[in-house]
């Protein structure tokens, strides 16, 4: 499994009226920490070709996050096959790792030029194992 990792620093645009990280932000980390980790493994031929659409999100709280907390993000592929991917995304508390969220996004890989759903090859699985 290849693991992907970043970490943030919370600000006060993150927070909402509770002062703490907003839902929608998290959902934003999510996609981002996904798209940095696509961008680099895949190759510039695999950018030219493939584009990925989100199909469904599920999130776990598990805790909260507030302004200058520093994050821990972790995300991984659980699986592949056919046009799907399943993406897992973790955050943690970097200063008692604590866990925050838990996330399991189902993508769907596009062909870039028609944007019809178009099967994982063996290189893209192999991408991220």
């Amino acid at each position: 499994m290849n693991v992907f990792e970043k970490t943030i620093k919370v600000v006060e645009d993150d927070l909402d009226d509770l002062q703490h990280v907003n839902n929608v932000r998290y959902v934003q980390w999510i996609q981002d920490i996904a798209k940095e980790h696509w961008q680099t493994r895949a190759s510039t031929e695999m950018l030219d070709n493939y584009i990925w659409m989100i199909l469904t999100h599920y999130i776990e709280y598990k805790g909260q996050a507030f302004l200058d907390d520093e994050l821990l993000l972790k995300t991984y592929i659980d699986k592949s096959e056919g046009v799907k991917s399943i993406r897992k995304v973790e955050v943690y508390n970097l200063k008692n790792q604590k866990l925050i969220l838990s996330s399991t996004t189902e993508w769907c890989l596009l062909s870039k030029e028609s944007k019809r759903p178009i099967r994982l090859t063996q290189e893209l699985m192999d991408l991220f194992n």
